[in-house]
């Protein structure tokens, strides 16, 4: 996949001293992860001699050696299509350097030393020194630069230049590297590992980079220290892969280098290329060609709900809190001590209404003072309107039963609008009917109308202009569907009160429906997503659209792995084209979206950072979608005539 790159942190096992057995070992993982299409390895700190020499640092025999087997390393690997680290003493006249030597394909690209503080090369007053071998420098300040795969800038750190307050780290992302070596020999500590992985991570989003640390392990000389082989690979704060109890071996992942870009433009500040040539740093390019077949990454068909349990119990947490906060604190700071919410039994107004009960309580509030409203009309069934009944009630909010069905009718009249005639006037009638009736109550009670709408709703446009889409503050406004769903079951999991977890469940499982048509069963015949697509999906695409900024040839790449088996390549384009466009022209809507609280990184409020022309065009992206689909097509065609 385009933008992904193949990396191992590696921790060779040693002989101490003995730099013809650590080659071999090395060269041996480095043929195994090119069979693996690893395209960048590094392995630990003084791997080709042990980092626990000593004295022995000295001996013109280890040093000699050590530079005898690297070349051997180099040109025995010349085969293999990757870039490797590897660390070693490096003698340069009269001073020996802890280093680590770069190579790709045959060929030395360069050494880069171990650093000490207040910038000097360890053992050295210069930073750069001529050693044997074309171009190859001993210098820190040096990046390597891909030239067949955009964006792979590696930058190399030894020893404890990854991690204190004047690392190198910082000035080799500043200057442009979005994949970070660190070579390092650290002792096995109790805690310790646990405490580089959080380091690890917190480069990772500090710097928004893939941060690739490999440290010694098996077979280092224990005379004092045991060395545990601490491996981790870390990106934008999140830990891609890391080794378990073993002190030797690999781990691998893919890094995602458009993910970092996305990042780095977020964040400002990384101004690579003006920052090379300010403070002189070298660049060496070096090309690879082949490309892994299949990506081992794996992409969560739900990015706004993690997976893991215990992670999904936080983030449900963290939310709930946010949008409780939000409201109790509008509402303190309004004076305000009733709230009027519009409920259909469906998802959205019951996570707002289980919000605004829980601000009640944390304002001391008897949860009466909430109106609760329902407004049945032409498309509400019994099912929907049971559950909103209830909720209420189990809730101990006052329940006011509001029929719109007659008002509408004369508004039908008024404007001259056929019964007959199910078109959008008709549907959006009601939804500014109910939006009446919810803001004329709140007035006579003095009260604000909480907003029910949800991330994914605005998102496409979803809601009726000056309707639903129109409220006082709308708790919801950056929580999307998928989440919305996992809020509301949460809640059905943690309450001690069987029936309202009952209730619950009944709204998870009916399906979402705006109930603006006629029907004659217990749910409603017009279901959301058989209009608009499934909500995963949109879901999906609005996140690392929005989020990353991703192009639909990327997003549909991810989206087709993600939803392997359950969508059609046809399927999910289908419906990308449909949000893009829906994305585009109903921006309009969402340059006058009520207050709510920001939840999450993504949120489509212009006052929470996102800025878009009601009149944009959406051609651009839409063209990428349908040539996607017209190769797609022709595939299909080639595969038939075979």
């Amino acid at each position: 996949m385009e933008g992904l790159v193949r990396i191992s942190a590696a921790t060779a096992p040693v002989r101490t001293a003995d730099p013809a057995y650590n080659r071999a070992q090395i060269e041996e993982m480095i043929f195994e992860a090119a069979e693996e299409g690893v395209q960048v390895i590094v392995f630990q700190e003084l791997a080709l001699t042990g980092a626990a020499c000593g004295d022995l640092f000295l001996q013109d025999t280890l040093l000699t050696q050590a530079r005898e087997e690297l070349d051997r390393l180099v040109e025995n690997t010349a085969g293999t299509d990757l870039i490797a680290a590897v660390g070693l003493p490096l003698a340069c006249g009269a001073q020996v350097y802890d280093a680590a030597a770069v190579f790709s394909r045959g060929k030395i690209l360069g050494f880069v030393p171990r650093m000490k503080r207040g910038g000097r090369a360890a053992g050295a007053f210069g930073s750069v020194f001529s050693v044997p071998g074309p171009a190859a420098d001993l210098n820190a300040d040096r990046l390597f630069t891909c030239d067949s795969i955009p964006g792979l800038v590696i930058g190399v750190a030894v020893g404890e230049d990854g991690y204190g307050p004047d690392s190198r780290t910082g000035r080799l992302a500043q200057a442009g590297a979005q994949v970070i070596l660190h070579l390092t020999a650290q002792p096995a500590l109790a805690g310790a590992a646990d405490k580089r992985a959080v380091l690890a991570q917190a480069e990772s989003v500090r710097l928004c980079c893939a941060y690739v640390s490999a440290g010694a392990g098996e077979g280092e000389s224990t005379t004092d220290q045991v060395f545990g082989g601490d491996r981790f690979i870390a990106e934008c704060g999140h830990m891609l892969a890391r080794n378990g109890a073993e002190r030797s071996g690999r781990v691998t992942a893919d890094a995602d280098l458009r993910r970092i870009e996305a990042d780095r433009r977020l964040s400002g500040g990384f101004d690579g290329e003006a920052a090379r040539t300010e403070d002189g740093w070298k660049v060496q390019p070096f090309r690879l060609e082949s490309v892994p077949e299949e990506t081992i990454r794996t992409f969560p068909r739900t990015p706004f709900v993690p997976e893991d349990d215990e992670r999904l119990a936080q983030r449900c947490r963290e939310v709930l809190a946010i949008q409780t906060a939000g409201l109790r604190e509008r509402m303190k700071k309004i004076g305000c001590r009733d709230a009027v919410i519009g409920i259909s039994g469906g998802l959205d107004s019951t996570l707002a209404l289980l919000v605004t009960a829980q601000a009640f309580d944390e304002l001391r509030l008897p949860r009466h003072r909430i109106l609760a409203v329902t407004m049945p009309c032409f498309g509400t069934t019994d099912r929907t309107y049971r559950n909103a009944c209830e909720l209420a009630r189990r809730l101990g909010c006052e329940l006011r039963e509001i029929p719109i069905r007659d008002a509408v009718l004369q508004h039908f009249a008024d404007i001259g609008q056929a019964e007959w005639e199910k078109d959008v006037t008709y549907e959006n009638a009601q939804a500014r009917e109910r939006t009446q009736v919810l803001m004329d109550l709140a007035n006579r009670v003095g009260g604000l109308v909480v907003g029910t709408g949800d991330l994914s709703e605005l998102a496409l446009g979803w809601a009726t202009y000056n309707g639903d889409h129109m409220s006082m503050y709308g708790v919801n406004a950056t929580v999307p569907k998928t989440l919305v769903r996992a809020l509301v079951r949460y809640r059905a999991e943690i309450t001690e009160d069987a029936a309202l977890s009952q209730i619950l469940e009944d709204i998870l499982d009916t399906p979402v429906s705006p109930e603006l048509l006629p029907t004659s069963g217990a749910d409603s015949e017009q279901k959301t997503e058989d209009l608009i697509g499934p909500y995963e999906l949109h879901d999906f695409t609005l996140y690392y659209l929005v989020r990353f900024g991703f192009g639909p040839e990327r997003i549909f790449a991810m989206e087709r792995d993600a939803f392997a088996g359950d969508y059609t390549p046809e399927e999910i384009l289908r419906w990308m084209k449909l949000f893009v466009r829906r994305f585009f022209t109903q921006q309009f809507k969402r340059s006058c979206v009520p207050d709510g609280p920001q939840t999450g990184r993504v949120g489509l409020s212009p006052r929470g950072g996102f800025m878009m022309p009601s009149d944009a065009s959406h051609r651009a992206w839409t063209a990428r979608i349908e040539a996607i689909e017209e190769a797609l097509h022709r595939e299909e065609t080639e595969w038939v005539s075979d």
